[in-house]
């Protein structure tokens, strides 16, 4: 007789049995052997097994082992078909999810994309079966030394847990998540962290306070505060990049980022600047800014601020002096000097919240006070300048036009300066004050609404900008001493006019003797971090 037709003779013999089932004990063997055969009889036999294995819980391992065979073929298809319907075996014995889920985890180093797919899906139902079993399976294979499995392990959980219903997630099995979790994030690559990041984010954990705080000692302890910063280390640094990017979300008023501001500002920013790339040194200006917006009561409070007033300084320069010539007529002394409106954006934002906590800084000592109300003015010039230029650019554009790229850049240059100007203004008074509202240009708005409210500031009518960090527009700013009056340049064909800062990614200025902002301007936009392995 054909084996093919013996297999459905078996087959027929074991789905007419029913209740005297076992008495078939030798057709049920003949059906495992066939997985040695050819490959329809493979395929058969796959099939066959997944409904008759509960019959026969006695033969489990045997029943298993063959499963396994399949799972290892050469013929993809056969692969699959076994992936398949382990799922079924595991339907009517939940002892076996465990011990099939780790081997399916293992198919993950598959270079075939349709077999990955297959795994994914057999997973996933296997969690529906038994979710603390198929957890503890997956994180078992995590803890094999294999790069290649571990990280498509995570991404299949990171994207799957997403489509697993709510009742599933039970409050023991989202424990068990959160503990396994933690084991792994003890050592993890910056990929990896990323990805477990991710699995935490579907246990819900950040729906409490609580949990947001546990997540935030996670973060803290991938940082490593105990640790002495070398900005030489880039893995240190692109570790404390990454991490603290996915802890912004989870401080409040109730959560607070008091640690993270203070090892900010006790060990990296007094090495800012041996950072060697430029947008790493803005990433970690710009992680500060959104920091400091939840930041406890700093002990002692007036060495923070001080490092971060000395920072910004480095951003905000004195106006350029003026020269007299050995001849007597009055001259210029022509000098360019770059206006980083992203760079201090950050920084004043920083020195605006902290500096709350010690309103005293500045008008203590009269030096600094005078040394920063010159600098505040010199800056406060070229950014209005600048906004000047930016909404006469956009004043004569609709919402839908202002959705475009170059009108993106100018409408995040225009609430850069409008923020700068608002803290400006702040801290200009006397005494300085720490009572300004703004919304950090680069924290991510809702694009529909920024271009609303770019097109109300470009036509002046800006009353609700604030909702989008984009300051009211007010008459220029005004001080209460004049600048310094100089000589009158009497060489016509050295005189410049003044021209408003344009551009695009530079805020470069020119100034003559006067102070006045002359030249070419612009925004300098940051880029986004770089990722890199820990």
């Amino acid at each position: 007789m054909d084996i093919i037709d013996k297999m459905y003779q078996h087959y027929e013999i074991l789905n007419d049995a029913k209740d005297d089932i076992g008495k078939h004990r030798k057709e049920y063997e003949e059906i495992l052997g066939a997985v040695k055969g050819s490959d329809k009889e493979k395929k058969l036999a796959s099939q066959f097994i997944a409904k008759f294995a509960k019959s026969f819980p006695d033969m489990e391992n045997e029943t298993i082992d063959a499963m396994f065979d399949l799972c290892e073929d050469d013929d993809v298809l056969i692969r699959k078909q076994a992936i398949k319907d382990l799922v079924t075996i595991c339907k009517d014995n939940k002892g076996a999810v465990r011990k099939i889920a780790y081997a399916l985890a293992q198919i993950l180093q598959s270079e075939d994309n349709s077999e990955v797919t297959a795994v994914h899906n057999s997973i996933a139902a296997l969690y529906q079966i038994d979710p603390a079993a198929t957890i503890e399976a997956l994180f078992s294979e995590l803890a094999e030394d294999n790069e290649i499995m571990r990280e498509r392990t995570l991404k299949m959980l990171a994207l799957k847990l997403r489509s697993i219903e709510t009742g599933v997630m039970k409050p023991e099995v989202k424990e068990l998540l959160i503990k396994e979790c933690k084991k792994i994030l003890q050592d993890v690559t910056a990929d990896e962290f990323v990805l477990v990041m991710a699995i935490l984010g579907q246990c819900k954990i950040a729906d409490t306070v609580s949990g947001q705080q546990q997540l935030v000692d996670l973060v803290a302890e991938q940082c490593n505060f105990t640790q002495v910063f070398n900005p030489s280390d880039q893995e240190h640094l692109d570790r404390i990049i990454i991490c603290i990017k996915h802890a912004l979300p989870y401080f409040s008023t109730q959560v607070k980022s008091t640690a993270f501001v203070s090892f900010i500002c006790d060990q990296v920013l007094p090495h800012r600047n041996e950072i060697g790339q430029s947008e790493q040194k803005l990433d970690i200006f710009k992680l500060l800014a959104e920091l400091s917006s939840n930041c406890g009561p700093l002990d002692p409070a007036v060495d923070r601020i001080q490092i971060v007033y000395d920072t910004l300084l480095e951003y905000m320069p004195l106006p350029p002096p003026v020269t007299e010539e050995t001849n007597g007529a009055g001259s210029t002394n022509e000098t360019e000097i770059r206006l980083e409106f992203t760079f201090v954006e950050s920084l004043i934002f920083v020195f605006h919240q902290l500096a709350r906590q010690n309103k005293e800084f500045l008008t203590e000592n009269a030096d600094r006070i005078k040394d920063f109300r010159s600098r505040l003015q010199y800056f406060a010039r070229g950014v209005q300048g600048y906004m000047k230029k930016l909404r006469e650019s956009l004043q004569d554009k609709g919402v839908d036009q202002l959705k475009d790229e170059e009108s993106r850049i100018k409408v995040t240059a225009l609430r850069t300066t409008s923020n700068i100007n608002s803290i400006i203004r702040d801290l200009f008074r006397n005494p300085p004050s720490y009572k300004a509202i703004v919304t950090l240009s680069f924290k991510p708005t809702n694009a529909s609404q920024a271009a609303k409210h770019a097109a109300a500031v470009a036509s002046g009518n800006d009353a609700s900008s604030e909702a989008v960090g984009v300051a009211k527009r007010h008459a220029p700013i005004t001080f209460e001493s004049s600048p310094p009056k100089v000589r009158a340049n009497t060489d016509n064909r050295n005189r410049q006019p003044y021209v408003v800062p344009t551009g695009k990614f530079s805020a470069n200025v020119s100034h003559g003797g006067d102070g006045r902002p002359r030249g070419r301007g612009g925004y300098r936009g940051g880029r986004g971090f770089r990722r890199g392995g820990y």
